[in-house]
């Protein structure tokens, strides 16, 4: 019998077992992927995110695949439809937030060449490796996540505190936070 390697206590449903295998903590320098990281992060404000991710292919079946230039040009007959899907978080606000984000997306990209470039600035261009040892060491915000929060904000994009920001860099590997105990940590570090 094969022995599960020692993870992260977090995932604990075999969604999220995946997620965390393959996904989370692994550095995206793709746009369109890192557009799509902040609007579910964003979606999940007062949800778990295994609600998010079981509503994910919805989401981008939904949102165009999270294609900005399609996004930005969603009226109100598009917003009816998502408000009506039940495949999505119905929320009037981070529906309204997705189009808002969008526009601010495509404006980032353009001053600073792609939103990978701005994005990963925040830590220097290069993964932040922790090494705690327990849930309990990890925050739920951080020095650069208030920074980079603050900035998007400024930029205009919504649903986008500290928090949410922190979960997105775990997410994209921006910070490493798989404990050291977990088989991942050495293998995203």
């Amino acid at each position: 019998m094969k022995k599960e390697p020692s993870r992260c206590p977090w995932p604990t449903e075999e969604m999220m077992i995946r997620y965390h295998d393959m996904e989370w903590g692994v550095p995206v320098h793709d746009d369109r992927l890192l557009f799509e990281y902040l609007i579910l992060e964003g979606a999940q404000a007062g949800l778990s995110w295994s609600t998010v991710l079981k509503k994910r292919e919805n989401y981008r079946a939904a949102f165009d695949n999270f294609v900005a230039e399609k996004i930005v040009r969603y009226g109100d007959k598009k917003v009816a439809e998502l408000l009506a899907n039940p495949g999505i978080i119905r929320n009037r606000l981070k529906i309204a937030a997705t189009i808002q984000n969008a526009k601010a997306f495509l404006n980032v990209r353009e001053e600073f060449g792609s939103f990978d470039a701005y994005l990963w600035r925040f830590v220097d261009g290069k993964p932040i490796i922790n090494r705690r040892r327990s849930m309990k060491e990890v925050p739920p915000r951080t020095e650069v996540s208030d920074v980079m929060s603050k900035d998007l904000l400024k930029r205009g994009f919504k649903f986008v505190g500290s928090t949410i920001c922190y979960a997105h860099m775990q997410a994209t590997g921006m910070v490493n936070d798989h404990l050291v105990t977990c088989f991942r940590h050495r293998q995203v570090g």
